[in-house]
């Protein structure tokens, strides 16, 4: 493989079109027109380097990025591109990840808002990550102790794992289909409302009007910490270790509950059973 080692780089499409290069201790920054240095390129590895430009790393297949930093005027960074991994980096420019498929990212911090719309395939480890509508329309994802804060968090994604993971996040996994969230912490308003075929299992959940308009809900052994007019309009089958403020309407099922302070049942077309085990209460 070729390298390229110790350079600046600032013209526009710098290294337009190459294959199998190795870019190490360089620096892509300078005039404001410089971008797209690294486009339409094949089987390229990024090491220790530095970016100031936009648009660098599109229409790629074959990209191994570590140990960079990507700032925020690195705008929309990787985008239409395949069998992607960023280890131990930095991503602060805004729409870091769009329509790309088979990316691995392990102990990196993101700071960007819309990241990751329209993704097939991520595999996130040991990852910090924060900004507004984070994965939106994305797919396959399997993700494992990432820490998430921001708003619109996962919106109609389908076919995902989340596992020891915390998301600090309102308005998240809204119609999401076919999706399991395992011993996580979940904190935000407005939890998973339109979502379909989704299990939260061993996970502490807080916040108000949870679990609104779903079909298919599953709670396995989780906590609800401040849950008011939760399972409103929903089929739900849930096992839940600690009292709810209050339960609306919920559309069928089973709910299993220790006690419910408030229980609100005024549509004739609610039918969920929901046993309250706490006797003592």
């Amino acid at each position: 493989m070729k390298i390229v080692e110790n350079k600046t780089f600032g013209e526009e499409r710098a290294l337009y079109g190459s294959t199998d290069l190795i870019v190490k201790n360089c620096n892509f920054a300078g005039d404001e027109d410089g971008e797209s240095a690294l486009k339409e390129c094949k089987n390229i590895r990024v090491e220790n380097c530095s970016w100031s430009l936009r648009y660098p790393f599109w229409h790629n297949t074959g990209l191994y990025v570590a140990n960079t930093e990507l700032d925020e005027k690195c705008r929309a960074p990787f985008w239409y591109s395949q069998n992607i991994v960023i280890e131990n980096s930095k991503l602060y420019g805004t729409k870091a990840l769009r329509e790309c498929s088979d990316v691995q990212i392990a102990n990196t911090d993101i700071i960007s808002a819309e990241f990751g719309w329209s993704v097939n395939g991520v595999r996130m480890t040991d990852t910090k990550a924060s900004g507004e509508y984070f994965m939106m329309r994305s797919s396959d994802l399997l993700f494992d102790r990432v820490e998430l804060s921001g708003k619109y968090s996962f919106q109609y994604i389908t076919n995902s794992e989340f596992e020891d993971c915390i998301f600090d996040t309102k308005d998240a996994f809204w119609h999401a289909k076919n999706v399991v969230v395992k011993n996580s912490f979940i904190k935000g308003e407005y939890l998973a409302w339109y979502a379909e075929n989704i299990t939260f299992e061993n996970c502490k959940i807080i916040g108000t009007q949870p679990f609104c308009y779903c079909k298919e809900l599953k709670l396995i052994n989780c906590e609800m910490i401040d849950a008011d007019l939760s399972f409103e309009k929903s089929s739900v089958e849930a096992t839940i270790t600690t009292p709810v403020l209050s339960i609306k309407n919920p559309l069928s099922g089973h709910i299993v509950v220790p006690s419910v302070k408030e229980l609100i049942i005024d549509d004739d077309n609610s039918r969920c059973s929901i046993v309250e085990t706490d006797t003592k209460k």
